[in-house]
């Protein structure tokens, strides 16, 4: 790889990783400690949906965002040329 596919590669990987780091901190901080008075108003499940986002839907999101992350770099990864099925 050169120089400059090398930057381009890291240039998108960061670009995704601060992408997914922000949508987690707006749901686990947003959603389950700011915003949590509004959502209490809500019920999900017989639960207030402010507990639930700081309970147990950031932990879930973060796990789809774990999938997405994969997906992502597998298609940078063909895209570039480094991936596994390259090899």
């Amino acid at each position: 790889m050169s120089e400059r596919d090398l930057r381009g590669y890291w240039k998108k990987n960061l670009k995704y990783l601060g992408i997914l780091l922000s949508i987690w901190f707006i749901v686990s901080y947003g959603f389950g400690i700011l915003l949590a008075p509004a959502l209490n108003e809500i019920r999900m499940g017989g639960f207030k949906l402010g507990f639930w986002f700081a309970q147990q839907g950031s932990i879930y999101v973060f796990v789809i965002l774990i999938f997405v992350y994969v997906y992502l770099m597998n298609r940078l990864d063909r895209e570039f040329g480094v991936s596994e099925e390259d090899a």
